[in-house]
């Protein structure tokens, strides 16, 4: 008896895991499987490296912060913010921050490898990968949420970057941080947030047509995203110092998320909030670390490197994170 209630255990739990297993892979596959069919769009010359710069300069410029302002807009903001959500996550690129720049001034990396190693290890692609994979795990909810907690996370996640990448070059007469700063204040995704935050907070209606109009412009902005992602991806671009490389990915995609959750949890952050801010803090290094890194003295192809290599690398990771937290039930 008392083996047949073993064996029924056991099947049980393998039975739970497997559950878990397809469901972890339902929300991660999708998304790197879009990315996958950009990449096969640019190898099969269905699109080029001018249709893929419109395309990105159109979400970023367009969809993106439309999508971020209805979302936002349309939603009960006294419901979606979470303030401990946005303290705990800000405190977590704060860490990324301070752990890489001090690991990399231990390690006596030269100021250009410092500035890009740092920058990679805390800047994540909240706008295309962190949306699209919060709302995959927990629908327009999940997506709201992490929009609004992106409108937040953006000024700081720019703030640090240029710290990171100017530090390295104290006394060298680095003449650029005024402009990115200038950059940062006039983000078309942070102006489209707090818009959204102030429409929000207000309650302030949306016209039946606008809102309409809108619910079929933003249905285009994460499969557009997704698209540009695995269309720009290069191999090509792996061609940094990988032993760094992936150093910085390993801490962006692992240790920033495992921080979250050791932050967030005693701040009684909890359910929905918890994922969104464990999923976010997972994002793979963000396109913008190469752009800014050819542009303020950092080594862009370490910064090339730690896009492409923790792009890739995230399906992974996210797969292990998702396992990890939902198997404990925390998420």
């Amino acid at each position: 008896m008392d083996s047949q209630i073993q064996l029924s255990y056991a099947a049980s739990l393998d039975g739970g895991t497997m559950q878990l297993l397809g469901e972890t892979i339902t929300i991660v596959l999708p998304i790197f499987l879009v990315i996958g069919l950009g990449t096969l769009l640019k190898q099969f010359k269905l699109v080029d490296d001018s249709f893929l710069n419109l395309t990105n300069r159109l979400v970023y410029i367009v969809f993106l912060p439309l999508l971020l302002f209805y979302k936002i807009g349309t939603a009960d903001f006294s419901h979606f913010f979470n303030g401990y959500l946005v303290i705990g996550s800000s405190l977590v690129i704060v860490l990324g921050f301070l752990v890489s720049y001090y690991y990399s001034g231990w390690q006596h990396y030269s100021p250009s490898v410092r500035g890009s190693f740092c920058q990679g290890a805390f800047r994540g692609n909240l706008a295309y990968i962190g949306l699209a994979i919060c709302l995959n795990a927990y629908g327009e909810e999940g997506l709201t949420k992490a929009g609004i907690l992106m409108g937040f996370l953006v000024p700081v996640l720019n703030l640090f970057a240029i710290l990171a990448l100017l530090l390295p070059h104290r006394g060298e007469g680095q003449e650029k941080a005024p402009s990115f700063i200038l950059q940062t204040i006039l983000n078309p995704l942070i102006i489209a947030s707090f818009l959204g935050i102030i429409w929000s907070y207000w309650s302030l209606p949306i016209p039946i047509i606008i809102d309409h109009s809108l619910k079929i412009t933003t249905g285009l902005t994460l499969p557009l995203a997704l698209l540009a992602i695995g269309g720009g991806f290069s191999f090509a671009r792996l061609k940094g110092d990988l032993k760094h490389a992936g150093l910085a990915s390993t801490v962006k995609l692992i240790l920033l998320p495992l921080l979250a959750a050791l932050l967030l949890v005693p701040m009684g952050v909890s359910g929905t909030d918890l994922g969104v801010g464990i999923l976010i803090a997972g994002t793979p290094a963000a396109t913008a670390t190469y752009i800014m890194a050819q542009q303020m003295k950092g080594d862009a192809e370490l910064a090339g490197s730690i896009v492409m290599l923790s792009t890739l690398a995230s399906a992974f990771s996210y797969t292990i994170l998702l396992l990890l937290f939902k198997s404990t039930g925390l998420l």
